[in-house]
């Protein structure tokens, strides 16, 4: 398989579909026009319809993909990818057998995001078309569990002629050439699409991406989706997390018990950071978009791989695309 040709890259490199209303149509639009290959992160049903037509004509000759984050996508969210006519879906955070099939009958080229050699390995026994082998060293939620550079040629032999790209630690061309020359068709990167003009994140967040000095992982913006997750530290970090990052017993706890909130449709995610401070320790996933008020930096989860140590500017999607180029 020419997995350029079949994706419809000129670059190997892939942006995260970061959700929450960081990887809108804009953004995506962006990279693929670029000639990367630009991800729709999860939105409600009707808004994700929208934002996979606007990509498509913004973006007429490239592939459309979508990021389905499985604890919060429902039959309706699959329902628009098909009518649609995606090209490619990203499945994160489980693995379903039975939606790879329907997806891949569709004619959908599924990339599933794994960490572990267990996770690769389902994924390919139920019919995945690739990988994303993610290490721990990305930003947002995290299914690595070692260095990328690590877990990626124990996916690349499980994989065999199927594809397989790097996320993690993707910052610049060097980063790619890396990744490419240990064997991946390509690479993904988030925080680096983070940091342009088209991503849906607040100036003041990507401010503090630019201004950081670390990253911590942690499980304590859990509620709703108890699983790790790598962000930068603010206010509600520091009330709420021991030094290494771990939740406190507290937030820990009414965190175990809140997956059941993840079935809830359309979380309304203004309204519930609105009611969110760092005094309290009900921490739920959203993140800060340019809707809201930048002082809810401090409550929010913000998301950032450990290339933002190494990031230092906003720049356009295309520029970014050009800077990963290998």
């Amino acid at each position: 398989m020419d997995i350029a040709d079949r994706l419809k890259l000129d670059v190997p490199v892939i942006q995260a579909g970061m959700g929450g209303g960081i990887a809108g149509a804009p953004l995506a639009a962006a990279v693929s026009v670029a000639g990367g290959l630009g991800t729709v992160g999860l939105l409600p049903p009707r808004q994700l319809k929208s934002a996979i037509a606007t990509v498509r004509d913004e973006a007429p000759d490239r592939a459309v993909a979508v990021n389905l984050l499985m604890p919060f996508t429902r039959r309706p969210h699959v329902e628009v990818c098909l009518e649609a006519r995606i090209d490619i879906a990203v499945m994160a955070f489980a693995i379903d057998r039975n939606l790879i099939q329907r997806l891949s009958d569709s004619g959908v080229f599924v990339l599933v995001m794994v960490g572990t050699q267990a996770q690769a390995a389902e994924a390919l026994a139920f019919g995945a078309d690739g990988l994303i082998a993610q290490g721990r060293e990305a930003g947002g939620h995290l299914v690595g569990t070692v260095a990328q550079a690590d877990f990626l040629p124990k996916a690349l032999a499980l994989a065999g002629s199927r594809p397989v790209f790097a996320a993690g630690g993707i910052a610049a061309a060097a980063d790619t050439r890396a990744a490419l020359a240990a064997g991946a068709a390509g690479v993904v990167a988030g925080t680096r699409f983070l940091l342009t003009h088209e991503s849906g994140a607040h100036p003041a967040y990507r401010q503090r991406i630019i201004d950081a000095d670390s990253t911590i992982e942690t499980t304590v913006f859990g509620l709703g989706w108890p699983e790790r997750h790598r962000v930068l530290p603010n206010a509600t970090t520091r009330r709420w997390c021991h030094p290494d990052g771990s939740a406190r017993r507290l937030p820990a706890a009414i965190n175990k018990y809140s997956g059941a909130l993840s079935r809830i449709p359309d979380r309304g995610d203004g309204a519930l950071l609105h009611l969110q401070h760092p005094a309290l320790p009900f921490l739920t996933p959203i993140t800060l978009t340019a809707a809201m008020p930048a002082d809810w930096a401090d409550r929010a989860a913000l998301y950032a791989g450990e290339t933002a140590l190494r990031l230092d500017r906003v720049t356009s999607a295309a520029q970014a695309v050009a800077e990963l180029a290998p």
